[in-house]
């Protein structure tokens, strides 16, 4: 653990911060592809949902921007280019 050490960085977050959340970017692509459908039942809103997000998964371009356009501080977005 101890040669490990250096590599840690200990980041304190406020409660609510979603500008540094990239997740909020993925919910706003996928409202996106969501915004003009009318689901006949929860069945066809679900499988929208979950078409929607498979489409932005498949794509790591959009990941990545969804990464990269949040406020994390630097050193945190730029190490999870792999």
């Amino acid at each position: 653990m101890g040669s490990c050490v250096s590599r840690l960085h200990l980041v304190r977050f406020p409660g609510y911060a979603p500008e540094l959340n990239p997740d909020e970017g993925i919910w706003k692509l996928a409202k996106q592809k969501l915004a003009n459908g009318c689901p006949s039942d929860l069945r066809h809103l679900a499988h929208s949902l979950v078409s929607a997000l498979d489409s932005i998964r498949k794509n790591r371009k959009n990941l990545r921007a969804c990464i990269t356009h949040s406020a994390l501080p630097p050193f945190l977005s730029s190490s999870l280019h792999c």
